[in-house]
Order: structure tokens, then C-alpha cells, then sequence
């Protein structure tokens, strides 16, 4: 059986009991039904991972004795910030959950013309948590013991005239080339995707004006969902650690 991995937003120590908190808890002590004695991976999403023993596992609190760490590293050469239109429903939710698996560094929810969903003050702020939550999630399942920055959304244009070193890419379909026609990125990768319908003819000029390249990913056409995630896995064939 695979050792749940938990995460816990505090600094660990070896030889320390550490409480749970409040999601954690109730998802060792609920979901997985744990009892004490039981093994589990501790990780504060800044670098590293500990082995831990459950002390006590009840409905009303979860806590763990802290032991051996592991300098454990999965992390990607390939440094990649998604710009991402932000998409209805659960179609957001899969491309930051995927997203994390397959290796990015950074996500930007973009604000665009297209943007179906209308976000701002307490319904923003709660979905922002949302998508945090996410993140760790991706983390615990797929062994990630840094946690990629989700920043606040913004705008496109604000996104995208952002100072950078970063090679910066979208897709288009009257582009000349795909990732195969890419010099390798000396400081990470900055790409843009639309939401559904994509971005309008002014975002994509905008983009083309502030030294976005345009690059192709085959002959069909991509649902929102379906387009970053294609293009990260190019990219980490490419230049990053998918083989």
C-alpha cells in the first residue's frame, strides 16, 4: 500500500508532534480511516519530505511524531508559468490539478474578453482558495514536494506585459512552427492559453506585440482544457523530464 502523503503549511523538525490541521486531519482520520502507528509523508511544500507516525488518530484530532528527512527533489529543469483564460465550471479545476502533475512552476488565472466567468472580492478571494487547495492535492498525489505559486488572476494584458526573460509562447494556427522549431529556453517558458473560444484577435495581437512566438500543436483544433496540458507535455518532452 502507497504511504499517504500529507501536507502540512509549517515548518517540520525530526523528533517533533505535530497536529494536524483541520483538512488534513479530517482526511487521514475520515477519508483514509488511519489509525495510530500508521506511516505517512510529511511535506511543507518548500523542498524535502519527512517520514512521520501517526500518535493519535481521532475524529477530533490527528497528530503525528515527525521523523526522518528526506531531501527528496522531483522538480522539472524546465521552469513553465501558465497564463491560463480562466474556463467555466470543473474545466479550470482539471487544467491547475493537471497542470501541477505534469510539472509547472507557475499558474495565472487571466482575466480575458472571452472569460465567461465573472470573479471579484469575497466569490474571488474563495475561489483563489479553491484552487490552492487544488494544488496541494496534485502535490500530495504526484510526489511534488514544492508547491507551484497560483497567483491572484489579473488581467491579460497586465499578465502579458509582465518583464520577463522568460521564452514566451502562444498558440495559433497560422503559426510556422511547434515546439520541435523552439530553441531551448534559457530561463523557463511563459505560456498563454485562452479560455473557451480562445483569446480574441486584439489579445493575440497584443501578445505578438509584446514578443509572444506563435506555435503550432497539430492539426486539431483544442478544447481550452485539453490545449495547456497538451503543450506543457510537449514542452517537458521537449526540454523538460518527460521521456
Amino acid at each position: 500500500m502507497r504511504v499517504p502523503r500529507i501536507y502540512h503549511p509549517l515548518p517540520l523538525k525530526c523528533g517533533e508532534t505535530i497536529q494536524l490541521e483541520s483538512d488534513a486531519a479530517n482526511h487521514v482520520g475520515r477519508v483514509l480511516r488511519l489509525n495510530a502507528d500508521a506511516p505517512i509523508i510529511l511535506f511543507n511544500g518548500e523542498g524535502g519530505e519527512y517520514q512521520a507516525t501517526l500518535v493519535e488518530s481521532g475524529k477530533k484530532k490527528v497528530s503525528a511524531l515527525v521523523g526522518e528527512f528526506n531531501d527528496k527533489c522531483i522538480e522539472s529543469p524546465l521552469k513553465i508559468h501558465l497564463g491560463q483564460g480562466i474556463s467555466r465550471g470543473d474545466k479550470m479545476e482539471l487544467t491547475i490539478q493537471k497542470a501541477v502533475e505534469l510539472g509547472v512552476t507557475e499558474i495565472t488565472p487571466l482575466f480575458t474578453e472571452r472569460c465567461g466567468v465573472k470573479l471579484s472580492g469575497e466569490r474571488l478571494e474563495k475561489k483563489l482558495n479553491q484552487w490552492r487547495k487544488i494544488v496541494i492535492s496534485a502535490c500530495e498525489q504526484c510526489a511534488r514536494n514544492t508547491l507551484p505559486i497560483i497567483h491572484e488572476p489579473k488581467s491579460f494584458e497586465t499578465w502579458a506585459s509582465e518583464e520577463t526573460n522568460e521564452l514566451k509562447l502562444n498558440l495559433h494556427p497560422r503559426a510556422s512552427h511547434g515546439i520541435n522549431g523552439l530553441a531551448e529556453p534559457s530561463d523557463g517558458v511563459r505560456l498563454v492559453i485562452g479560455p473557451e473560444g480562445g483569446l480574441s484577435d486584439t489579445e493575440i495581437e497584443y501578445a505578438s506585440e509584446r514578443g509572444f512566438e506563435e506555435i503550432l500543436i497539430g492539426p486539431r483544433v483544442l478544447r481550452t482544457e485539453t490545449a495547456g496540458l497538451t503543450v506543457i507535455s510537449a514542452l517537458q518532452t521537449r526540454f523538460g523530464d518527460l521521456g
